[in-house]
């Protein structure tokens, strides 16, 4: 699923984490449901990393960018 980044947003990988952690707390899953939607949850988490981590890289870019047209 290296691609998932690209057609998720981080908003639409958030919001479905977010989902699968509400259905997990109400324990209404099966075990074999509540291994998938865990695993599934694992992968959205690591998405949602992926792009906090670019976004993190974008603004120390940015920044030094700054700093370098300052001197």
């Amino acid at each position: 699923m290296a691609g998932e980044q690209e057609s998720l947003s981080y908003e639409q990988a958030r919001e479905e984490l977010v989902q699968i952690v509400s259905t997990l707390e109400a324990g209404t899953a099966t075990l074999e449901e509540s291994l998938k939607l865990w695993e599934r949850g694992e992968e959205l988490a690591r998405i949602c990393q992926e792009w906090l981590d670019g976004a993190r890289v974008r603004l120390a870019s940015a920044a030094q960018s700054e700093t370098d047209a300052g001197q």
